[in-house]
């Protein structure tokens, strides 16, 4: 087997790079490190380029011959969506096509596609299964969707086969502390609240504590980024098992606050957080929780690091290694 995977220098793409290595798997990722970090690649060949060159995606599908391509080079933040919606529109969606339509022409049947729970807009119940209606409230999320579209068009005319994979809230890193989080501007709760513990940030800021909640902060479902690459690992089975497209949502099932992650890392770290209190942002669900059971029921997918101090540790490790 050999896989082409786009993004594989990032934080998810990272991490999957290194299971399928281990795997065994021939790599071959593409990234033009805008996001992502050249030593983090730690298995097969590395191309330095942006899929929306159809001349350097073209060489590459030419230079290899793959089975399968996983997705993982768009950009993420929510706000800077609302900000700049064209550079969401023209990376997420514009140069997705690039690749799906060098994919087409190079015979490549078989996408793993990272989506997000930002397709779904404001819950309208919780926990979120794969049913529930998808009303995206920002540029991110609708970019995302309009994939997931896309994708479902591509099968029926093209005989293009995709597992979407809707991640909720990423977090944790590689246990060793080998690979982890470090993104520029660093947007997760988890890295933050560590970054004030390891003193790299004076403190924390807390968006709001007055939401319908136990303790008044949000509620969010934080999912081990090693657990994702295995739920990426099924899916890729899945498809070579002749499985059709479909998505599955990913997450614990079990939402932790605010408050509780802070916790958390002052456990972790045997050391006190400042908090600094802010205004809520708008747009914050109370709660983003979501229903796995499909891809559990379906793949056999079992999170093996489901528990929050365990997720933090992991972070935390590679913090210290910072």
């Amino acid at each position: 087997m050999r896989v082409l995977i786009v993004g594989g220098a990032g934080y998810i793409g990272s991490h999957m790079v290194w299971l399928l290595g281990e795997k065994g798997v021939e790599l071959v990722t593409l990234d033009n490190l805008s996001g992502g970090y050249r030593d983090a690649v730690s298995y097969g060949n590395f191309v330095h380029g942006d899929i929306s060159d159809r001349l350097i995606l073209d060489q590459v599908f030419s230079d290899y011959k793959f089975d399968v391509v996983m997705h993982f080079a768009s950009y993420i933040q929510v706000g800077e969506s609302v900000r700049n919606p064209a550079k969401y529109y023209q990376n997420n969606v514009s140069n997705t096509l690039n690749l799906l339509n060098s994919m087409v022409a190079h015979g490549v049947n078989k996408f793993i596609f990272s989506s997000t729970a930002a397709i779904f807009g404001e819950p309208k119940y919780t926990p979120i299964d794969e049913g529930h209606p998808k009303q995206p409230i920002n540029p991110y999320g609708r970019s995302k969707f309009m994939i997931e579209e896309v994708l479902s068009d591509y099968r029926n005319s093209y005989g293009l086969n995709s597992v979407c994979l809707r991640y909720f809230n990423a977090a944790g890193a590689h246990p060793d502390g080998m690979i982890g989080e470090r993104h520029d501007p660093e947007t997760h709760l988890i890295p933050l609240v560590l970054q004030a513990a390891s003193g790299r940030r004076s403190g924390i800021t807390l968006y709001g504590s007055d939401y319908d909640t136990p303790d008044g902060t949000c509620i969010r479902d934080y999912v081990h980024v090693m657990d994702l690459a295995e739920a990426h690992w099924l899916a890729i089975k899945y498809l070579f098992g002749g499985g059709e497209s479909t998505a599955f949502n990913l997450g614990n099932g079990a939402g932790y606050s605010v408050n509780e992650v802070i916790k958390s890392a002052e456990r972790i770290t045997g050391r006190s957080i400042s908090i600094i209190q802010g205004e809520r942002r708008d747009g914050d669900p109370a709660r983003l929780v979501a229903d796995s059971s499909k891809i559990k029921a379906q793949l056999g997918w079992d999170p093996r690091f489901s528990d929050l101090d365990t997720i933090v540790k992991h972070a935390w490790n590679w913090e210290k290694n910072r």
